[in-house]
């Protein structure tokens, strides 16, 4: 008999509880260019994901592939430094795996990160884009298949994905630290190809700002079971598809994601404090 995901998830869980320790808070997602977040985790407890019981392993290039706890900014947190996408062959309901861990473990807070192309014109790289709300291009939804109503509801309302409340703490937390924040519309893809100019013409023509290869899965599955979301882009690269669109590589695109991480860095110190204060 096929295993479901209720019972991948006890087996994960069972695999790595007594390692974790006190339960987490906060639980962080570090995308492309951002991982060095995870070490400024203090006191750590590192977890390699090829050590959680029928776990995925994260094949990204610059992707860890590995659970972080300790405190981050003076909060109980847990970071995955690295995560999982679809053009590495995972399945929607792999990557939900991880999320419906994170809970598990603690956390009723996700806190997104990625590297995302600007669809925006006046976005630059090295900007950082607050998460209003995404558009999902991938085709595929994690909650595809049986559902248990002990994880979530059958058909769970996303009118408000990324929590209005986080949403001003993040403001207010920028404006503290300095940061210049955006805000925009994420629209996710499943790569690993980037965009055609056409593509990324429509795209914003959808209403999207910015756009990469992760995180819809992600939150789809953190809001299921009932997390509250924070979303944060680091714009990498401009990706208008005009006619001075600039030919994109790996390493282009991390060098922009470093700058953004930065910023973020900055803006994470200010917020994580609040977090515990507001609670709905």
């Amino acid at each position: 008999m096929t295993e479901n995901i209720t019972q991948r998830l006890a087996r994960a869980h069972a695999s790595i509880r007594e390692r974790v320790g006190a339960s987490c808070e906060i639980a962080v997602q570090l995308g492309s260019g951002l991982g060095h977040l995870a070490d400024l985790v203090t006191d750590p407890v590192i977890v390699p994901y090829g050590e959680i019981d029928g776990f995925p392993v994260s094949t990204a290039p610059g992707h860890a592939g590995q659970l972080v706890i300790g405190d981050l900014f003076g909060v109980r947190s847990v970071v995955m430094q690295g995560r999982l996408h679809l053009y590495e062959g995972w399945q929607p309901r792999d990557i939900a795996l991880a999320v419906y861990l994170l809970n598990r473990l603690g956390a009723d807070t996700l806190v997104v990160t990625n590297a995302a192309g600007g669809l925006n014109q006046d976005y630059a790289a090295g900007d950082v884009m607050l998460v209003d709300d995404h558009l999902n291009f991938t085709g595929e939804s994690p909650l595809i298949g049986p559902n248990d109503d002990a994880i979530g509801l059958r058909f769970p309302d996303q009118s408000r994905l990324y929590d209005p409340a986080l949403r001003e703490l993040a403001l207010s937390a920028a404006a503290r630290a300095g940061v210049e924040l955006r805000r925009g519309i994420y629209c996710g893809i499943k790569g690993p190809e980037l965009e055609t100019s056409a593509e990324r013409h429509f795209f914003r023509m959808a209403g999207g700002d910015a756009v990469g290869m992760s995180t819809v899965m992600e939150v789809i599955a953190a809001n299921h079971i009932g997390m509250r979301v924070l979303g944060l882009s680091a714009v990498a690269n401009g990706a208008t598809g005009g006619p001075d669109q600039q030919v994109d590589t790996v390493e282009t695109v991390a060098a922009g994601a470093a700058i953004s991480g930065r910023k973020i860095e900055a803006m994470l110190r200010e917020l994580f404090p609040t977090f515990r204060s507001h609670k709905s």
